[in-house]
Order: C-alpha cells, then structure tokens, then sequence
C-alpha cells in the first residue's frame, strides 16, 4: 500500500494573527469540511462553562471560541502528532485512547475528524462516557465523503447506524449530518482542482497544458464554491451522501 498523499492540505490554523486569520478566513470559504465544522462548534461552544478537552486538538484553531471568563479550555493529543503535520507545545499528551483525566471531571467535550484515525475507537469513546460530568456533553465530528488521507492512519467511514451502536452508553445521542450531497461534490472539485496546482512541477512537459486547463476552469471552481455555500444557506441536496457527521452527545 503506498502512503504518498498527492495532495494534502495545510495543517489547521488557530487565527491568532493577520495571516493566520486570513488563512482561517480563506479555509473557511474553500474547504466544506472545515466550514461545516466550525460552524457546528460557533455555536455550542461559545455557551460552555467549566472544563472543556478537544481531543486530538492539533494546533487549537477552535479554541478561540470558548468563553476564558467561565470555560477552561484544555487541548489533548498524541505525542507523535507531527504525523498529522501538528506541532503544539500547549497540549496535553496521551495515548489515543486513555484520556488523562480523572473520572466525572470534565464539563464538556469536542473532537474534531479524530475518531477514523483510531484503529480501535471503543477504549477512547469509553474513556470520553468515563471523564464526563453526569449532564456533560460531546461534540464529535467524522467525514463520510473524504479521501484516504494521512495515510496509513486512517483507517474507517461510519454510518449513522454505526455511531448510533458506538456511543449507545450515553444517555443521548443524535447524528446529524454536515452538509449535502451538493457541499461533497463541490468539496471534492476543489481537492481535484488544487490538487492539480500543487503538482504544476512535476511534469515540465506538460506544465503549459496544466497551466492552461487551471486558468479555464478557475471560473467554474468559483462558481462552485458559491453552489456549495448556497446549498449550506438552503439545505439544498441530499443528506444520504454528506460531506460528514456530527454527533451530539450527552451523558
């Protein structure tokens, strides 16, 4: 099995700079996934109060959102995660899957795109049921339409009948699904597209052809993220087929 990605996108961003909040703003415009996830989280958890823990937190992009004057955030991850390209001295480390917080001392939780990258996910998503306050609440997130990334560490898709069976130890569960099947296509237009740019060099001989097919289809790129944003204002196109899920949790 061959683990070089053709194409990966730039590690996530916490917009804590002019640069780093245009990029947060340009990402947000371009990638469906991240649009939609953030979106999820800029409404749950401005709202939190206590101890909040974003497992498998990367840089922290969304750590902005919480509230320092009644929440405490706490980013946890790997110690290798430099797999995924993250770097963060911040964090808190573990082990994938024993979460190193004592039992019924965490308010709320969040974890972003994580879950198909653990092999195994039961010990961690029984770990999470343990840490959690009686009341306490989730936000997990998972692709559906994504490409085989960080490769190899990326190992499943679930359904919703698959996490409605995974997180059944907690008192409430709902999967709701990100975006269409519309925000999946446009999605992946855009991953073919900048993909082909970030391979410009690779082939000197055809370069001017790619060069060319890039400029003529630049306007059709546009047009299709302005389709994918119109279809998230509109709830245009079939959940069956989403770009994602996220599940909501309470214990």
């Amino acid at each position: 099995m061959s683990t070089t990605e053709r194409f990966r996108p730039p590690s996530h961003v916490a917009p804590d700079g002019l640069k780093s909040k245009a990029l947060f703003f340009l990402r947000r415009v371009l990638d469906f996934q991240f649009n939609t996830i953030f979106s999820t989280l800029q409404r749950a958890m401005p709202q939190y109060s206590g101890t909040v823990i974003d497992i498998g937190c990367g840089n922290c992009p969304f750590e902005h959102l919480v509230d320092t004057n009644k929440a405490r955030y706490i980013g946890i991850d790997v110690a290798d995660a430099q797999k995924w390209d993250y770097t963060n001295s911040k964090i808190v480390t573990y082990d994938g899957k024993n979460i190193p917080f004592a039992a019924a001392s965490v308010d709320h939780l969040i974890c972003t795109e994580v879950l198909e990258h653990v092999p195994e996910p039961h010990d961690l998503i029984a770990d999470m049921y343990r840490v959690l306050k009686p009341g306490g609440t989730g936000i997990i997130t998972i692709p559906w339409s994504a490409r085989f990334h960080y490769k190899p560490y990326d190992y499943h898709r679930y359904t919703p009948s698959t996490l409605e069976a995974l997180f059944n130890q907690f008192a409430s569960v709902r999967v709701q699904n990100r975006g269409t099947d519309i925000n999946a296509i446009v999605n992946k237009s855009i991953v073919l597209y900048f993909g082909n740019v970030s391979t410009l060099t690779e082939s000197v001989l055809w370069l001017p052809v790619k060069v060319l097919l890039l400029l003529v289809f630049a306007p059709v790129i546009g047009l299709l993220v302005l389709w994918g944003h119109l279809a998230l204002a509109f709830g245009w196109g079939s959940s069956d087929d989403p770009l994602g899920y996220t599940i909501w949790l309470q214990k």
